[in-house]
């Protein structure tokens, strides 16, 4: 069973947060609402892989030959074939055009042979089912896939036999994906590509690749031009089922070559793995149940751990954000410090412009609370064209909003009013429900000392 995470870890804001984005024109209308028309992405910017090819040869191994639990696995495994896919269930509006333009990519991209079937054998069969049924069997995920099943009821029995154990593996020939129906239509999109993915390959995740879905920062949620390499990497005829990571790792070089010339010209930086303990305590940081005093001390050793191993990539710089998260109701002084921190690590850093999107989020609307609309708009200026292009909505809109905010502090409200508008279609596809979009509305809004 592969999960994600119910609590998105990485850069979820709450009193000024953003969500998700990308380019479009097009608009749909998935419910009766009150609101401007739900708007969708139809074009987004995937920027291939920006490290050597040895780098992503050991990022392939690693991310091939073991679990997120750390467990290795034994064999390479993957479909052997065309690969088919069937829809099941409640379907929400949103899913269909999503999952077509998903399955468009992975041909093109990753040059898989992969289509939507109605036949019950499918290879992969997306379960739309409730929130409370996913969690009715795994309390902490938002989505999962499962091997040899097509249904809950087939999970449910196995769950607890090697035929649901990763590591029991050989080749797939049928497996589950389990979505939510019943979230917003970016959680449901978010949750298709990655659980998509890691159904046709890795099934493990990275804090140090900064450029992937394949990470449990969750800054990404759609698929990146690295998880497409990743991903024709996986179904190159010199693989096949049963291969030793040794003998994967003798093949790579050949396939990288092939499918990534210009990363034979790109210096290796060897990054260094990602200890157990910093794991931790970026999850107890950021998690749900731990008290603030926890978090705040799960935090500090995450920057200590980070320190120490000498890192100033983005994992330095997401110990520097939960730090920045934590302190934020409490000390937003403080809390600005640590944001400032992590955006000058995520600078120095190739392929986290997302990532600097959200901190710039955080700094903005600070600015707003302070006053500073003009402080604010130069902070937003760069980020909004960043999230369209990731197709990030929720980050979209809530950069627009905060823009709004910003506006109507240097007095220019017919312009705020406008901006403002042009983010409600957004954030209904962000963040969902009517009542979703008016809280966070508010929510910004309250940012303001005009509004208070």
């Amino acid at each position: 069973m592969k999960a994600r995470a119910a609590l998105l870890l990485a850069m979820v804001l709450n009193a000024c947060s953003p969500s998700t984005g990308g380019d479009v024109t097009r608009t749909a209308t998935f419910s009766d609402s009150s609101l401007p028309p739900v708007k969708l992405f139809t074009t987004g910017k995937y920027a291939g892989p920006i490290r050597s090819n040895n780098d992503l040869a050991l990022d392939f191994i690693e991310l091939s030959f073991k679990l997120e639990s750390g467990r290795d696995l034994p064999v390479f495994t993957r479909f052997e074939g065309p690969v088919t896919v069937a829809v099941i269930g409640n379907k929400p509006a949103s899913l269909q055009p999503d999952l077509n333009r998903l399955l468009s990519r992975l041909r093109n991209e990753a040059r898989i042979d992969i289509k939507q079937v109605n036949a019950s054998s499918a290879n992969i069969t997306i379960n739309a089912v409730s929130r409370k049924e996913i969690q009715s069997v795994l309390p902490q995920a938002a989505c999962f896939v499962a091997p040899n099943v097509s249904t809950l009821a087939e999970y449910r029995k196995i769950r607890k036999t090697n035929k649901a154990n990763w590591s029991q593996l050989r080749s797939r020939t049928r497996l589950a994906i389990f979505l939510p129906n019943d979230v917003s239509p970016q959680e449901i999109r978010d949750c298709l590509h990655e659980e998509l993915a890691q159904a046709l390959g890795p099934l493990n995740d990275l804090y140090r690749l900064p450029d992937s879905v394949f990470n449990d920062d969750n800054v990404h949620t759609v698929l990146t031009g690295f998880d497409m390499l990743m991903l024709r990497t996986y179904y190159s005829p010199k693989l096949n089922n049963g291969m030793t990571r040794g003998q994967v790792a003798a093949t790579l070089p050949y396939i990288l070559r092939e499918v990534n010339p210009r990363g034979e010209f790109t210096t290796a930086s060897y990054t260094t793995r990602t200890p157990q303990q910093w794991k931790r305590a970026i999850e107890t940081a950021l998690g749900p149940s731990s008290k603030s005093s926890a978090r705040r001390k799960a935090a500090a050793e995450a920057i200590t751990i980070a320190t120490a191993m000498g890192w100033t990539d983005q994992r330095r710089a997401f110990a520097h954000y939960a730090m920045g998260r934590i302190l934020q109701s409490q000390n937003p002084r403080e809390a600005q410090k640590q944001f400032l921190v992590a955006q000058k690590f995520y600078k120095s850093t190739a392929g986290t412009q997302l990532h600097q999107a959200y901190v710039a989020a955080q700094l903005a609307a600070y600015a707003v609370s302070q006053g500073d609309g003009s402080g604010a708009l130069q902070l937003i200026a760069p980020h909004v064209k960043t999230a369209r292009e990731n197709e990030n909505a929720a980050l979209l809109s809530t950069l627009l909003l905060i823009r709004a905010e910003a506006l109507d502090l240097e007095n220019r409200p017919s312009e705020a009013q406008a901006v403002r508008m042009d983010s409600l279609g957004w954030a209904r596809y962000g963040f969902g429900s009517d009542w979703a979009v008016r809280a966070k509305l508010r929510e910004i809004s309250s940012l303001s000392p005009l509004k208070r």
